[in-house]
């Protein structure tokens, strides 16, 4: 009988003191039992090792989000540019890499890797781009009689032609016994989007073992809750944020994100199932055991943004098993693990309608009446920030100008208020349980975003379909807005000037083959991707290389017919760029789930000149989750001051804190090696218009 190394529940002796699951454990915990390092002493914390996983490039916003394995004296990890390492857990010493990208481009970020064995063989699986890679855990080389010549490719077994669609997998899978469960990060904006299927692949031979269909087929439950042919187009409803394992039920637990595109779904009328929903799923056979939408046809990309929590709670002094979803919206949802029934009550509320054509928004939307939410619900005007006098005002006449009534009202071509934000509340970093005190500890952001619609059906209706005005405006202006100008975050690069660094054909290979952060845009014909170049370079006649000729099969680029694209994902900031909105801008959150109540919540990051102006410490936007201690302590770093902290897992106290060399925007990770206790984070920074870093770095007590 084949098994993964790890029980969940009853955690192996080598589980209990390394961090072998992404999440720590298959039911996601995010929670060490190991108390070397407590409240008492977690003040002499000393950095025990550093470990540089490539070059630093400057001009780049690479970012490492991964959340290290640790499995036999071993870690595992990813660089920026998704190469995956091995390093001496004890010393940070390299004893491996491989990279998966020696002749293309990085693509995407990555979360984590999946570690496996049996007897005496162990593997390291994980993603890049579009392939699913299996290495030898002790070499790094691929297992060749895995898949092709030790991958397989993604895009292979959707049921449709998804090669020239765009498909990766940022989070690693969940395994089953000898089952690697898996889900996907698809295009979700105007245009052709792939289908977010969940599969499921054997893992010693990449066989495809299972798929289940989250845009349900003819025959198949949910099938009704979409337009009849939907299932042939549609995209998205994917299980993009990671996944938990009940190993004792043999039960994957999937949250899925929103069916394509985000902001407007004329053309997908109906609930959508299964689109962002708790979905449960039998290991074994891949058939539904139970779900919960937990909001119905949605308009406004609220995926379900963490994996779930797997916990047993006790109520009036029974046990129950539970699972626990963090939502964007800044609620858990709580269920009977078993019955999917929810623990506390859950009341469908009205919402309004839209006033955008074709949009038929649903009409009541499911809101948790415990615990309380860990986010503020709404923007009003009294919540305008003052830190700026001289900006106040303006602020009050922006948020006057667009619409903010709170949670789920529709998108609108005068600007909607999305708060929380489009990142949270929660978001992918995950919420930690303790089982000892039965607190659920989860960090959220508090930043207002404004959602603008743009109507692009007279300028689909009067030009031709490779017009590159209309192609740029509706495919690449959601991330380098409609001026071309980037965002203020510089996430996504200004193009006003491409033509200084890059040429036609430059421009055609990368929205080819696309880049970090950028996906590709393989279903665009080369007349469409070299009419988006032309565009972009100004003047066609100055045009110094001709795209080479290229066959490519026709694929319209407007398949979708969206009559909206957006203005990009811009936050509400004032003049100094600090959110318009009172702070706080990030917490630290305790619920107690037994008692359905916040515990405690703190502010989680600060900015040196506010507190140098005597401000109390305001939050910082903040990236990446906690990880929980039996010695009573909470480890995060996520914030935009780039530091990591250690917190009372009771009080909120805060313990320790220190400098990192980026950004730790990941999750920690929690272990022992040669009886020494460690917690090490990914610092790879690049969010928030951070510098990018490389590192590693794990702390320790100082040696006797």
């Amino acid at each position: 009988m084949l098994f993964p190394t790890g029980t969940g529940a009853l955690r192996s002796l080598g589980a209990t003191s390394e961090w072998r699951h992404f999440g720590s454990d298959p039911a996601n915990s995010q929670y060490s039992p190991l108390k070397q390092i407590h409240r008492g002493n977690v003040g002499q914390l000393t950095k025990a090792w550093e470990y540089a996983s490539e070059n630093v490039e400057t001009k780049t916003r690479s970012q490492i989000q991964c959340n290290p394995l640790i499995a036999d004296g071993i870690l595992y990890g990813t660089s920026p540019t998704l190469k995956v390492f091995a390093l001496d857990a004890a010393s940070g010493q390299e004893k491996w890499m491989f990279n998966p990208f020696q002749n293309t481009h990085p693509i995407g970020v990555n979360r984590g890797v999946v570690y496996w064995s049996h007897q005496e063989q162990s593997r390291i699986l994980f993603t890049a781009s579009h392939w699913l890679y299996a290495l030898d855990a002790s070499t790094g080389k691929p297992i060749r009689a895995f898949g092709q010549e030790g991958r397989v490719d993604l895009r292979q077994g959707l049921g449709r032609d998804a090669d020239k669609l765009f498909i990766l997998s940022n989070t690693p899978g969940s395994v089953y016994k000898n089952v690697l469960i898996l889900g996907t990060r698809v295009n979700e904006g105007p245009g052709p989007s792939a289908p977010g299927y969940i599969r499921a692949y054997d893992v010693e031979t990449g066989e495809l073992k299972w798929v289940f269909h989250t845009i349900p087929h003819p025959g198949e439950e949910g099938h009704d809750t979409w337009p009849q042919d939907a299932w042939k187009t549609a995209g998205g409803a994917n299980a993009w944020s990671g996944l938990a394992v009940d190993e004792s039920r043999g039960w994957v637990f999937c949250p899925t994100g929103s069916p394509a595109f985000d902001f407007w779904g004329g053309n997908r009328v109906g609930q959508n199932l299964y689109g962002n929903s708790l979905l449960v799923i039998d290991a074994k056979t891949g058939k539904k055991v139970w779900h919960y939408q937990i909001v119905h046809h949605d308009l406004w990309d609220r995926d379900l943004p963490a994996s779930p929590n797997l916990l047993e709670l006790t109520i009036n002094h029974e046990k129950i098993p539970a699972v626990a979803q963090i939502t964007k919206s800044g609620h858990v949802f709580l269920f009977h693990r078993e019955t999917g029934n929810p623990i506390f009550p859950i009341e469908e509320h009205p919402f309004p309608p839209s006033d955008l054509m074709d949009e038929q928004a649903w009409p009541t939307q499911p809101i948790p009446t415990s615990p309380p939410p860990f986010a503020r619900q709404a923007f009003k005007p009294k919540d305008v920030s003052t830190l700026s006098p001289e900006t106040h005002d303006q602020m009050l006449e922006k948020l006057l100008s667009v619409r903010s009534g709170g949670q789920f009202v529709p998108p609108s071509n005068i600007g909607t208020v999305i708060f929380p934000g489009f990142d949270g509340g929660a978001e992918w970093g995950g919420a930690a349980w303790d089982p000892q005190n039965e607190f659920l500890y989860v960090n959220a952001n508090e930043m207002p975003w404004i959602l603008t619609m743009v109507d692009i059906r007279n300028k689909s209706q009067s030009t031709n379909q490779s017009d590159g005005a209309f192609l740029y405006q509706r495919l690449c202006a959601v991330c380098h807005g409609i001026d071309r100008i980037g965002d203020p975050q510089k996430t996504y690069p200004p193009l006003l000037n491409i033509g200084q660094k890059m040429s036609a054909q430059q421009i055609i290979d990368q929205l080819s083959q696309g880049k970090g952060l950028m996906p590709a845009f393989g279903f665009l014909t080369l007349p469409e991707k070299t009419a988006i170049a032309l565009f972009l370079l100004g003047n066609p006649e100055e045009t110094k290389q001709s795209p080479k000729e290229t066959t490519v099969s026709e694929n319209p680029a407007n398949n979708g017919k969206e009559p909206y694209s957006h203005t990009g994902y811009n936050r509400f900031l004032d003049s100094s760029g600090y959110p318009a909105i009172k702070p706080p801008w990030g917490t630290l959150n305790a619920i107690d789930l037994k008692a359905g109540r916040i515990a405690w919540q703190v502010t989680l990051g600060e900015f040196d000149d506010l507190r140098a102006r005597g401000l109390s410490p305001t939050g910082t936007e903040n990236y990446g989750g906690p990880a929980v201690t039996a010695g009573g302590l909470v480890f995060i770093g996520a914030s935009k001051d780039e530091k990591f902290r250690a917190f009372d897992k009771s009080t909120g106290e805060m313990l320790w804190e220190t400098k990192l060399p980026a950004g730790g925007y990941a999750t920690p990770s929690v272990y022992e090696a040669n009886g020494r206790q460690f917690v090490v984070i990914a610092c790879g920074g690049g969010k928030m218009n951070t510098k990018s870093g490389v590192s590693y770095v794990a702390f320790a007590l100082p040696k006797p």
